[in-house]
């Protein structure tokens, strides 16, 4: 007979009789094998298996491959999700996968402060290099090619954080691939609902899947997909590794919100826009930064490589930083939070937060000035919106 204590630490008897509508949470640090020989096959890769949630986990792994889904949506071909602790855990990861000692990165000028901080700071300690330039011109991104043969990463972002610029993803995919050199998007701005780089031949897709997969704030995490088995392998292999994992918790939070992403996309755009065009007319702003906008410098190239226009805008105001800050501290409806993607209209200051490590010539060389705000769309409603930032801009 067993005994008392062997039955309290037991697991008990699995009753699982009917399968889960919902997907459930594999809140285990490990599996369990049925022989040593099982142990072996999964651990060398002669079975498909479980062993340890660093290494995968069927919650986190159900979620990744929808992502992959939804990014290869276009290709006729597998794709491959990997999920991470966070978007600069995806970065990072996926970057250090293709890079080593003595190579360089290209990018654009006008990324998110924090992949800033990270190509500037933190690669360059350990022998990676970056160059930035306008990656919108691709005469000067070939030359960079051309003159820079330890190139080996061109990373991109767009719509770019947070003045929504747009390159070029197909014509600079093609350029790439002409010399040797892997490409990375971060595609978190516009989702694969809106914008799917891998069919315009990128390599890799990154998201932090903390904005709008998600789309709730509560949760963090990040995303790299791949429709190449070679780099695949080698993500996983730094992820499980350098153990940026994501958890069951944060990717089942992330799989509910997944559900709803296509109702709330045409929501943050729709929104977006009709912002976009009311800001557009008013008299204390001086520059609207939303590609659905005819007048925006990348209204041509967003129309042809985006669905919609997404819910991220920027406006320049007429004015200084007090005056900005000022604005931002009267808006009711927007929460002032460091973040994006929600469901409801955040606000921010790119200048004081997001780009405050950024060295303020090169901010103010690509937009980013101490009078920008930074608004991420809500659902709410848009005459609620309306009405919000007109008493903020009204003093």
């Amino acid at each position: 007979m067993t005994s008392f204590e062997t039955i309290c630490v037991s697991e008990g008897t699995k009753n699982l009789k009917s399968v889960p509508h919902q997907l459930p949470i594999y809140a285990t640090s490990s599996f369990a094998f049925e022989s040593v020989q099982e142990t072996i096959d999964i651990f060398t890769g002669v079975k498909d298996g479980h062993t340890y949630s660093r290494y995968g986990n069927p919650t986190i792994d159900t979620v990744a491959q929808k992502i992959a889904k939804l990014e290869g949506f276009d290709l006729h071909k597998e794709v491959h999700g990997l999920l991470t602790s966070s978007g600069m855990s995806a970065i990072s990861t996926a970057a250090t996968s293709i890079l080593k000692v003595g190579e360089t990165i290209l990018t654009q000028n006008n990324l998110y402060g924090g992949t800033t901080v990270l190509f500037q700071n933190i690669f360059d300690r350990f022998g990676i290099k970056t160059i930035f330039c306008d990656c919108t011109d691709l005469s000067l991104v070939r030359n960079q090619l051309e003159q820079n043969p330890s190139i080996k990463l061109l990373y991109l972002e767009t719509p770019s954080n947070p003045t929504m610029s747009c390159v070029n993803l197909a014509s600079l995919a093609s350029l790439a691939k002409n010399y040797g050199v892997k490409t990375i998007v971060d595609n978190t701005f516009c989702t694969p609902y809106l914008q799917r780089p891998l069919s315009l031949g990128i390599d890799i897709v990154v998201h932090s899947t903390t904005k709008f997969l998600n789309g709730h704030g509560n949760s963090i995490s990040g995303a790299m997909v791949t429709a190449d088995e070679t780099l695949h392998k080698a993500m996983w292999g730094t992820l499980k590794t350098m153990g940026s994992t994501c958890n069951a918790w944060d990717a089942w939070l992330l799989n509910n919100g997944l559900k709803t992403l296509v109702l709330r996309m045409d929501k943050h755009s729709s929104n977006a826009l009709a912002l976009a065009q009311y800001l557009d007319n008013h008299s204390r702003v001086k520059k609207v930064n939303y590609c659905g906008l005819k007048n925006h410098e990348s209204h041509t190239i967003a129309s042809k490589q985006m669905s919609q226009f997404g819910g991220m805008l920027s406006f320049d105001i007429d004015g200084n930083m007090q005056d900005a800050l000022k604005i931002i501290d009267k808006l009711k409806v927007a929460t002032n939070a460091p973040t994006l993607g929600d469901i409801d209209t955040l606000v921010l200051h790119p200048a004081t937060t997001s780009h405050l490590h950024v060295d303020s010539n090169a901010r103010n060389a690509v937009g980013i000035t101490d009078s920008l705000i930074r608004l991420s769309v809500g659902v709410e409603h848009i005459g609620d919106l309306i009405e919000d930032l007109e008493q903020a801009l009204t003093f």
